[in-house]
């Protein structure tokens, strides 16, 4: 994620060109899902279920659905005592031996870690317009703190990205995870109200992979013309590595009234992506 941000700051500067239509330079630059060997170790017959009981508490507590179904985050009124509560819950879930752990258990601990980190971040830098703001090196070009090493598993000091792009995405092959990471933006996929368990993750994942899909977030038609969030540009090889398998992709999820307008659909016109802050609105 970081160099993509870079790579945007470039471009804001003029020294790319764009081109119209789904399909953009940023795609080149984004993280590629390259599995870091030692975290696909698991035990299918561990039934050690994690407690997530405090996120949900934090969540449940500051996460507010918006009138048009955005999930906005109320962090200015986060209490010195929730912050704290916070910390304590990253710090106990890191300190769990997860390569022990069965498939399901690992995907909802690797998930709610890397939510309760974000939102960790931006209370400690808070207020902040733009989670690209967080500027955690001295590197002349760092935007952003996703490859900042911000948490430490079983020994091994671990990025954001780490959890996202070598964990999460190349070991569970599953788009929808893409729905289930929040980057604190208004155009990423909504932080959920609830943590992510093992009992739940099939119909949670489907859940938040539908209220993406079926926002302008996801998916905006206007005159006959699609254009989808960038995540699916950037990350298209999850989508199936087409224009024509995005739109597949939507038409699973998508209600009716969406899934009747996709299907006299074959081209995507374009992307957007709001990268301001999911805080408080006035």
């Amino acid at each position: 994620m970081a160099s993509l941000v870079v790579l945007l700051v470039f471009f804001a500067a003029g020294a790319f060109i764009f081109w119209p239509g789904f399909g953009s330079y940023e795609r080149w630059f984004a993280p590629k899902a390259i599995a870091w060997q030692r975290w696909e170790q698991h035990n299918p017959g561990s039934k050690v279920i994690v407690d997530h009981s405090a996120l949900t508490s934090f969540l449940q507590k500051y996460v507010r659905p918006e009138a048009d179904g955005l999930n906005t985050v109320n962090y200015d009124v986060v209490t010195p005592e929730d912050v704290r509560m916070l910390a304590t819950y990253i710090k106990q879930t890191a300190a769990l031996p997860v390569s022990k752990f069965n498939r399901d258990v690992q995907l909802a601990f690797w998930i709610n870690l890397y939510n309760a980190i974000t939102i960790d971040l931006i209370l400690s830098h808070y207020p902040v317009a733009s989670i690209r703001d967080v500027k955690l090196s001295n590197q002349p070009f760092s935007i952003g703190p996703w490859d900042e090493k911000l948490v430490t598993v079983q020994g091994q000091a671990l990025s954001l990205n780490d959890i996202e792009h070598r964990i999460l995405r190349p070991i569970w092959r599953d788009p929808r995870l893409h729905y289930t990471v929040n980057c604190a933006s208004i155009g990423c996929p909504n932080l959920a109200q609830v943590a992510y368990t093992a009992a739940s993750l099939e119909e949670n994942l489907d859940q938040a992979a539908k209220a993406y899909i079926n926002s302008d977030r996801g998916v905006t038609i206007t005159d006959g013309r699609v254009s989808v969030s960038k995540i699916y540009d950037w990350f298209i090889s999850d989508f199936g590595g087409s224009a024509n398998a995005v739109l597949a992709h939507l038409a699973i999820y998508a209600d009716s009234e969406l899934a009747a307008t996709l299907a006299g659909v074959n081209k995507l016109h374009g992307q957007h992506y709001d990268w301001r802050l999911n805080g408080p609105r006035p």
